[in-house]
This record gives C-alpha cells, structure tokens and sequence, in this order.
C-alpha cells in the first residue's frame, strides 16, 4: 500500500460499535436476523433492499410475505401478482422476475431450502457475491465478509486495502481484516457511509473515527 497509514483496527471497531449502538438505528435486515426470520425471508428482503430505501424495503417485504413467506408459494405467483406486491422497490419488475425464478430454482434444484454456501447462493437469478455474503452472515451466522461501495471506499481510506473494485475489496480484507471483524464490517461502515462519511461530503468532525482515522479532515 505504498507507506499508507493504516487505521488501528481495533480501536476503530471499538468506536464504532459504541457510535451506532447509539445511533439506535439498524437496517431492516438486521432487524428481520435479530427476529430469527427464515433464510427465505431474509434472501428475499436482502434482493429486495438493492437501491431501495430501508422504509421501503420494508413495507414491501411485509406486503410479500403476507401472500407468499415460502419459496414454494412465491414459485406460485406471477410475476406480475409479484411486482404489484413489492412494488415501489427499485426496479419492482425486475425484481419480480427474479424473484419468481430465484423461489423456483431453490424449489427445484435444492428441496426448497436457501443454499449455504457462497459459490450455490451465486448461481440463483439476481443474487451477486454481495447478497450471498450478507445472507450467510445474517441467516447462517457464518463468517463472511459483505462488500458494498461504502465498505469498498472507507477501507481503501482506511488503508486496510488497495483495490479498485467491491470484488477486489472482499478478497484482500479477507486477508487483512481480523475474522473476528468481518460479520459487522458492513453495518458499522454503511452507516458511516450512508450519514457522515458520504462520497460527496466526509463530515470529519462528526466522526467517531476523527482522532484514528488517516483520511480524516478537520
């Protein structure tokens, strides 16, 4: 990494941990996992949640498991019965299609249960490396590492890696990142992402990280 400054690990989780327990906020998806919600239920959601609002990704997640909280009764539906019920996700008829396929192939091709593993998660319509990883944390407390923009970008500002791409991202923190680490990464730095360290606008001074991060600016 070039003499790159690389943030204290621990002390930064620290920090984090005691920031968002503060912030009393947590992602619906989250919520769903604390609730011990079906791997079904949470593969759904988690589809769902791409470029769509938490609110939202709520609202259409209960309106679709009050018809179908099963693959074997999502399989049932159409496609178009299944958009009307997620609508107004980003990309509902998309999403719809792939929904109705994902439930399909899980019947099919694995006796209706969510597969366990990174490389059978990946082979199902409209699941990515991303959705796989935080569906075997959240639904299978396995440890995995979920890579969006935000964990990409605050770990290359971090130090932690010197990559170019989400992908990239995952495999060198696997080799960085402390295990112990990787099942919260996401959380802790989506949150961070989404409300203080922006793409646009980093309001260091609000930062928990202000006195340990390299990239900060005050």
């Amino acid at each position: 990494m070039k003499n790159q400054t690389v943030i204290p690990v621990d002390k930064a989780f620290s920090a984090l941990r005691i920031w968002v327990k503060e912030l009393d906020y947590a992602p619906v998806i989250d919520l769903m996992a604390a609730g011990h919600d079906s791997p079904w239920k949470l593969l759904a959601s988690t589809m769902l949640s791409a470029r769509t609002k938490d609110a939202v990704t709520t609202k259409a997640s209960k309106s679709l498991f009050s018809r179908a909280d099963t693959p074997e009764k999502t399989a049932l539906l159409s496609v178009e019965e299944l958009a009307e019920l997620i609508y107004p996700v980003g990309f509902y008829r998309t999403k719809a299609e792939n929904l109705k396929k994902l439930a399909e192939d899980i019947v099919e091709r694995f006796g209706g249960e969510v597969p366990q593993t990174i490389e059978e998660l990946t082979t199902l319509p409209g699941v990515g490396v991303k959705t796989a990883s935080l569906v075997l944390i959240k639904a299978f407390d396995k440890y995995e590492i979920c890579v969006d923009t935000h964990v990409h970008r605050i770990s290359n500002m971090w130090g932690l890696v010197s990559t170019k791409t989400p992908e990239e991202t995952r495999d060198e923190l696997k080799k960085t990142l402390p295990k112990k680490y990787w099942k919260e990464i996401n959380q802790e730095l989506v949150t961070l992402g989404q409300t203080i360290c922006r793409p646009t606008k980093h309001e260091c001074s609000k930062c928990p990280l202000k006195g340990l991060c390299p990239a900060v600016k005050i």
